[in-house]
């Protein structure tokens, strides 16, 4: 899966066969703030699940700490324990 990090738009991008998947978001304070999950009409969970892994393990490699806003990343931290140590502290899913 290649991943291209849109700097400009401030996004993680993606190319499927039914189009373009992102995920939008901020950094502030070494944190990464996952901000949207635009899918373009792309129901493959695992693609999804798959996507969202590999934008966590840049975050890591980039040693920033990840905010999770929108309802499809706090589900996938409550399912993936792994990831939750990259939390900041006190936020608690």
């Amino acid at each position: 899966m290649e991943i291209k990090d849109n700097e400009l738009l401030r996004q993680f991008e993606i190319i499927t066969e039914t189009g373009l998947v992102a995920i939008e978001y901020s950094i502030q304070e070494r944190k990464l703030f996952l901000t949207k999950f635009c899918n373009n009409n792309n129901e493959d969970e695992e693609l999804h699940t798959e996507f969202i892994k590999n934008v966590l393990e840049i975050a890591e490699e980039r040693k920033l700490k990840v905010v999770p806003t929108h309802s499809k990343f706090i589900s996938f931290f409550r399912k993936n324990r792994r990831f939750q140590e990259m939390l900041p502290p006190g936020i608690k899913i």
